[in-house]
């Protein structure tokens, strides 16, 4: 077998040019089933893992995935606030360990704002139970303090001590500025890869005072309280738009569900994050599978593009096999060579695109991060993703077997007197 993989070898390498684009070819389909692979896996952690200690989400009554991606992900918008004297009822509970209300609505430059209290630094967890860091500076203490994530400070180029200026809503028009009453960045949070990192950080208070001279969304007519003039007002929150919520024992998660599912106060929902994800993932399923079918397509392509090099080699590697045949090699040997040959071009192929798979997320996973909030990690394979290099092998040692099989039926006097 040894000799048999030695020929194979040499007579792949005397053809080495029109194989080596074989072997290219092989590789991008690789590299393409394998980042899709590693992206999809990539992806599903990260949001799995952009809130983590949580037991449940609080909001107004809407559907459960909606209600996860504005409070957790900043993504869309409440149907409906809820009253800050139902989420301090919750916290009563017997069951509720801490609560960190969460107030969104107002934008900065792109980035969400996000009104919260302290228990959002002492109980926010992420990852494997990680808790948030503050890498420079402080919480905010002031009532026109902020503390940014950390993309927000790198792409805006912010630092301690900088002004910035938060806007009503996202910020389209100009006039939804609350330039009279300007933030002072006081804080910076270390990187985290979730959602936090694109978050602009403020107290309740804030975010009451800012609106103090607003209503229905647009600023008084006639009317302007200038931010030394925030402190003669009641700036106690009336209405937030969720809040995360854990409890001393989790077994309780259920019955907490139900007292909050039946507040007589106003309708209000809970929803168990994992829940919720499991939910929007089997939403995404399809485009999932949808990716990874098109990247089998193109290792079928690529597998097809090494069955037509070899086959329509044969012709011309008729004398060879031939010669083969008339000094001892029986025709299941021949079929076996250049099973043998289509299968050390895939192995190369899968390796090379493997190997660039690796690299390349190694190298670009800090780009990724910064421009598309994607935390690729740098690691050892997966078990799917051993799954696929394997089956891109067999696929391709099955293909190689049909320019094998036609290499078996070739005759004697068929190789020694070709066809011109």
């Amino acid at each position: 077998m040894s000799a048999l993989l030695r020929l194979a070898a040499s007579s792949a390498w005397n053809r080495r040019f029109v194989l080596s684009l074989v072997v290219v070819s092989v590789a991008l389909s690789t590299f393409l089933l394998l980042g899709i692979e590693r992206i999809r896996t990539d992806v599903r952690e990260n949001f799995s893992e952009s809130v983590s200690g949580t037991d449940l989400i609080v909001g107004a009554r809407t559907g459960g995935i909606q209600l996860l991606l504005y409070s957790v992900f900043r993504i869309g918008s409440a149907t409906n606030n809820i009253r800050w004297t139902s989420v301090q009822a919750i916290a009563k509970h017997r069951a509720v360990a801490w609560v960190i209300p969460i107030s969104l609505g107002d934008s900065h430059r792109g980035f969400a704002v996000v009104a919260t209290s302290d228990a959002y630094f002492d109980h926010f967890h992420y990852g494997d139970s990680q808790p948030l860091v503050i890498e420079t500076g402080k919480r905010f203490a002031g009532v026109f303090d902020t503390v940014l994530g950390s993309e927000v400070a790198a792409k805006l180029g912010y630092k301690l001590g900088d002004r910035i200026v938060l806007s009503h809503g996202d910020g389209a028009f100009a006039a939804n500025e609350h330039a009279d009453k300007p933030f002072t960045v006081v804080g910076i949070l270390a990187a985290t890869g979730t959602p936090v990192d694109r978050s602009v950080h403020i107290s309740l208070e804030a975010m009451e005072a800012i609106h103090l001279d607003w209503v229905a969304g647009a600023p008084i007519p006639g009317t302007s309280i200038a931010a030394d003039q925030v402190g003669q007002y009641d700036l106690t929150p009336k209405r937030i738009t969720a809040a995360l919520i854990g409890l001393r024992n989790r077994s309780a998660v259920f019955s907490v569900q139900r007292f909050v599912a039946d507040f007589q106060a106003e309708p209000l929902m809970a929803v168990l994050p994992g829940v919720a994800l499991d939910e929007l993932w089997e939403v995404l399923g399809s485009g999932e599978r949808g990716l990874l079918v098109m990247s089998g397509l193109v290792s079928l392509v690529s597998l097809a593009g090494l069955v037509a090099v070899i086959m329509a080699g044969l012709n011309e590697r008729r004398r060879e096999l031939a010669i083969l045949r008339a000094v001892g090699a029986g025709p299941r040997q021949l079929m076996l060579l250049l099973a043998a040959e289509g299968a050390l071009v895939t192995l190369a192929g899968a390796l090379l695109g493997a190997v660039t798979c690796l690299l390349t997320i190694a190298v670009s996973s800090g780009w990724v991060r910064s421009h598309l909030g994607i935390d690729l990690r740098s690691r050892w394979p997966t078990g799917n993703e051993w799954m696929l290099f394997a089956a891109v092998l067999v696929a391709g040692w099955v293909a190689s077997l049909m320019p094998g099989i036609r290499a078996y039926r070739l005759s004697l006097a068929d190789g020694l007197s070709p066809r011109i």
